[in-house]
This record gives C-alpha cells, sequence and structure tokens, in this order.
C-alpha cells in the first residue's frame, strides 16, 4: 500500500472510528444521566461488582483468535467457521459455570441479590459471543461505517429499553437489560450487515494453527481484563455493607473513562488495520507511532485537565447531588486515565510486529506491580486504591517505552519530544479558563464558560507556538475547502 493511500485509509477509518465511538458513549451518555438520576448507587455497585467477570468471559471467548485473524491473510472459509464454531461452545459453557457459581458470587460480595442479577447479566456475552467473526471481518476490510450503523443502532435500543425499565421502578434490572439487549441486538445487526455465514465445517487444526499468537494474547488480554476490572470487586469483597461505595467508585471510574475509551478505542482501531499492514517497515512503524503520541498528546492532556477542574460542577449539573461521594474518585482516576491511551497504542504495536511474547511480558510485569500497589495503599482505603491505579498507569507506560524502543528504536525520550509540548499548554488554557470562570456558580452557566475559553485559549496556543498539530488540522480543512 503506497504512502498516500495508507495516510487516506488512516484518516477515513479514524474519521468513522471516532464517529462510532463518540456516538456510542453520546448515547451512553444521554441514557446514564436519566438513569443515575432514577437508579441509586448501590444498585450500580451489583453491575460493578461484577464487571471483573464479564470482561473476563468476554475476553476468554474471543480467545484471541480476533487479533490473530485481523493479522492473517488469505484466511479460508474453514478456518473462519472454525473459530465461530469455538466462540459459540465457549460461550455456553462459560455461561454455565457462571450460572452454578452465582450463589458463590453472591455470598463472597456479601449480597444475595448478586445471584439473580448475575444469572441474567451474564446472558450478554452469550448473545455477544456468534457476532465476532462479522466485526473481525468489518474491521479487517476497514468498514468501520457498517460497524459504526451497528454499534449506535443497537445500543439506542438497549438504552430505550433500559430508560423505560427505570421509569417504571425496575432498579438494577434496567441496567441488566441494557447489558443483555445490547448484546443481543448488536449481534443480530451484524448478521444483517454482513454477508459472511459459517459453513459446515470445523478444524482443530486450524484453531492450533492460531495458538501461536492468540493463546499469548488470550492469557494477557485475560489477565487485563481481571485487574482493570477489580477495583470495585475488592472494595465489595473487602467492605461488607458497601455496595454504595462500590457504586460511586465504577461509575467514577466509568465516567473517567469515556474520554480516554473514545480516544483509546479510535485509535486503537485503526492501529490495528494500519500497524499490521507495514508491520516490517521499522523507519514507518516508528513515524506512525510518533505522530499517533502527538495526536493523542493534542487531545488527551487538555480534556483531562478539565475533566478535572469541572468534576463538581458537572456531576451536579448532571447527576445531582446524591453522586457527590464520587467526585473525589473521578478526578484522581482522571490523571491515570491521560496515560492510558498512549500504553493502549504501544500494545498494538507489538501485536503488529506479532511480539506476543512482548505483549504476555508487559501484561504480567504490569499486574504484579498492580498487586504490589494494591497491597501497599489499601489501608489508606478506596481513595488509596484510586490513587495506587494513576501511580500503576505511569509505571505501565514506561514499561511499554522501555520495549518500545528494542522493537522500532521509539524511546522515552521520543515519547517526551512527541507529547510535552502540549502538556504545559494545556495546563495553562485550563488554568486560564478556571480563573476566568471561578466566580460562576452556575454550574451549565459554568461548564460552558470555561469550556470555552480553556479550549479557545488553547487552541491559539497551539497556534502561536506552531505546534504540528495544529498544522496538521489546518492542512486537513484545508484540503475539505479546495473539494
Amino acid at each position: 500500500m503506497g504512502k498516500s493511500t495508507l495516510k487516506t485509509k488512516t484518516v477515513s477509518s479514524l474519521f468513522w472510528s471516532f464517529l462510532d465511538k463518540f456516538g456510542q458513549q453520546l448515547i451512553y451518555l444521554a441514557s446514564s444521566i436519566v438513569l443515575m438520576n432514577i437508579v441509586p448507587p448501590a444498585e450500580y455497585g451489583l453491575i460493578g461488582a461484577l464487571n471483573v467477570f464479564i470482561a473476563f468471559s468476554g475476553l476468554l471467548i474471543d480467545s484471541g483468535f480476533a487479533r490473530a485473524l485481523l493479522n492473517r491473510k488469505n484466511l479460508t472459509e474453514t478456518e473462519y467457521s472454525s473459530v465461530f464454531y469455538f466462540n459459540i461452545a465457549l460461550s455456553l459453557v462459560l455461561y454455565l459455570i457462571l450460572f452454578l457459581a452465582s450463589p458463590f458470587l453472591a455470598d463472597i460480595f456479601h449480597e444475595p441479590r448478586i445471584e439473580p442479577v448475575s444469572k441474567v447479566l451474564f446472558l450478554s456475552f452469550v448473545f455477544t459471543a456468534p457476532g465476532l467473526i462479522q466485526q473481525t471481518l468489518l474491521i479487517k476490510k476497514a468498514d468501520f461505517k457498517g460497524l459504526t450503523k451497528v454499534n449506535i443502532a443497537a445500543l439506542l435500543i438497549a438504552a430505550s429499553i433500559a430508560i423505560a425499565m427505570a421509569v417504571k421502578g425496575y432498579g438494577v434490572w434496567s441496567l441488566v437489560t441494557q447489558n443483555v439487549v445490547y448484546g443481543f441486538f448488536r449481534t443480530v445487526f451484524l448478521w444483517i450487515y454482513s454477508k459472511w455465514r459459517p459453513i459446515a465445517r470445523f478444524s482443530i487444526k486450524v484453531l492450533s494453527s492460531f495458538l501461536g499468537l492468540s493463546n499469548k494474547l488470550l492469557l494477557s488480554g485475560l489477565i487485563g481484563a481481571v485487574f482493570n476490572n477489580i477495583y470495585p470487586s475488592i472494595i465489595a469483597f473487602f467492605y461488607p455493607n458497601s455496595m454504595n461505595q462500590v457504586g460511586y467508585y465504577a461509575q467514577a471510574n466509568k465516567y473517567q473513562d469515556i474520554p480516554f475509551s473514545i480516544l483509546s478505542n479510535t485509535f486503537r482501531s485503526v492501529s490495528m488495520l494500519i500497524l499490521s499492514e507495514i508491520n516490517q517497515q521499522i523507519e514507518r512503524l516508528k513515524r506512525v507511532v510518533s505522530k499517533m503520541m502527538k495526536s493523542l498528546a493534542f487531545l488527551v492532556f487538555p480534556l483531562g485537565l478539565y475533566m478535572i477542574i469541572a468534576a463538581e460542577p458537572a456531576f451536579a449539573f448532571l447527576f445531582g447531588n446524591k453522586w457527590d461521594a464520587a467526585v473525589p474518585y473521578f478526578k484522581v482516576l482522571c490523571l491515570g486515565g491521560m496515560l492510558s491511551p498512549f500504553s493502549y497504542i504501544l500494545n498494538e504495536l507489538f501485536i503488529a510486529r506479532e511480539k506476543a511474547d512482548f505483549f504476555l511480558g508487559v501484561e504480567i510485569a504490569k499486574r504484579i506491580i498492580l498487586v504490589l500497589l494494591i497491597f501497599l495503599f489499601f489501608r489508606q482505603g478506596i481513595m488509596g486504591l484510586a490513587v495506587s491505579w494513576v501511580i500503576y498507569m505511569a509505571i505501565t507506560l514506561l514499561i511499554s517505552l522501555t520495549l518500545s524502543r528494542k522493537l522500532i528504536r521509539y524511546s522515552l525520550v521520543d515519547f517526551l519530544k512527541d507529547v510535552l509540548p502540549y502538556m504545559p499548554t494545556a495546563l495553562v488554557s485550563v488554568a486560564i479558563g478556571y480563573a476566568a470562570s471561578r466566580a460562576i456558580h452556575n454550574s451549565f452557566l459554568y461548564l460552558l464558560v470555561s469550556a470555552t475559553i480553556a479550549g479557545g485559549s488553547y487552541w491559539l496556543m497551539c497556534r502561536l507556538l506552531k505546534l504540528e498539530m495544529t498544522k496538521e488540522l489546518g492542512e486537513w480543512f484545508s484540503s475539505k475547502k479546495e473539494r
């Protein structure tokens, strides 16, 4: 693929991938504003305590094969169908295990309602499994436009049903239904949109051929799924009668993650495709990774810093006073959230280079460090756990940069050169926005004025400093006007 073709494909993919992630999160945010004003925090705690099992099961069902399929070229129908049947069978086995384990989960989390909730909630990954191959094929064809339509349509239906149930007083069951209905309709729409259908063939030999990469990706993913979602479960397990606190922490973490998740998933979706295509061209890989880091820094730092100064009025305006206890967790977790997108891009680099040993090694090292941090900060309470997560994210990024230096000669020094110009610029612009609007007491007006001033200041300062990303955006808008 030529340089201009790759750039065009990258821009188009980034646009539709961003629209997909932004659209999903916008719908989710809108529905959550309604739901969180109706459903009590403790009900969210029930879902938060089980998130680790949902994430674990979802990745186990995928088994790392989806990423391996993306890396392989000229795949046969037998290969696709074998992975499809394996995913279906594994999802049913996992659901049966977790269904039988639901009384035990209720006991360890000190909450009887966990048993019926988990039995229904875990149906979500059973419904998701039949659509994984269709999703992989759409990504492989760079059809992010199709994925956008599928994801947003399914989410709109799920959110509408959840809100209707919450209004009628169904509480936690509205949240459970939202998860299950989304998984079901997403798979239905993937089958309608995609023309691929499995054939009546299954080969153990075919599955074995993927294991070199997929088993390491699977183990890495499982480790990540457990530890990325472990904090609400730790709170529920070690602090009896703490479902309110679980809800506060889980929602604080979820909302700080929304913007960073949009950016991470947008860039990851594209990097899966682009980095895999140029995975043997070291210098080109380094240039692409460098450009992605600059792009992320340009967006992440002003966004994250503004979220910290706007936390209190934003929560008050959107969710009301009953969620005030989540604000301190939200602010601290934002610091770690700003670092997460950079690590995710480097993980995609390791996979694109088919260095699964690197990926697995990073995950194991990171999780050992996380366990140590949890042990060190656990006695400081829930806020201590939040601080341990921020420190963990910083160490994670350092480890990934050390390994990327070995792979493509992209080092910590290169990273700092790429991102540092944007951090102080964002800090100063957000400080200007805060100082100019601090006397405003109306939450909505404060958010409007501070965001406008901070955003305008940031763009102006970037232009005056002639930072690279403003030049890139200027050229892009100019090219659009000429068409």
